[in-house]
């Protein structure tokens, strides 16, 4: 089934979540010095763009599954994602690894499971409100610096 366009966005995040996901079960045959370093840095992404990822599901698509009943897939995907959220936090030399497993088979079942299933029992309406929400979330913030320039500039 075609990705409906009011869950793209959410979609297309999985794209590079699955490339972190790759990335950190590598871990595992790079040397410590290194390997903390870029798991570091999957930890510095996994806040940059999972945890908002994870924050616009919690806002919108799972209040709407929900809604309509759908009670076992959201609570599967807040387990989930509280999962992921203890994983990244994790220091063990195992973690990138298990994180890495846990994050690929979590897209697949939100690819799979969870958006197929939204598009099927959502109506037309709410999907069309997630769309809203989800590019919301895409516009970039005003920065302090822009409106700081566009303030002097007025002066």
């Amino acid at each position: 089934m075609q990705r409906d366009p009011n869950l793209v966005r959410l979609s297309h995040d999985h794209q590079s979540a699955l490339v972190l996901a790759k990335r950190a079960r590598e871990l595992a045959t790079v040397e410590d010095p290194k390997r903390r370093a870029r798991w570091a840095e999957i930890q510095t992404r996994f806040a940059d763009e999972l945890e908002p990822h994870f924050q616009l599901e919690e806002r919108g698509l799972l209040p709407a599954l929900r809604g309509v009943g759908q009670n076992a897939l959201v609570e599967r995907t807040l387990s989930e994602h509280a999962e992921l959220r203890a994983l990244i936090l994790t220091e063990t030399p195992d973690a990138p690894a298990r994180f890495g497993d846990a994050l690929n088979a979590h897209i697949r079942f939100e690819e799979r499971t969870l958006f197929e299933t939204a598009q099927q029992v959502l109506e037309p309406a709410v999907l069309a409100e997630l769309g809203v929400l989800h590019e919301a979330a895409a516009r970039p913030a005003c920065s302090t610096t822009a409106r700081q320039g566009s303030v002097q500039g007025a002066s």
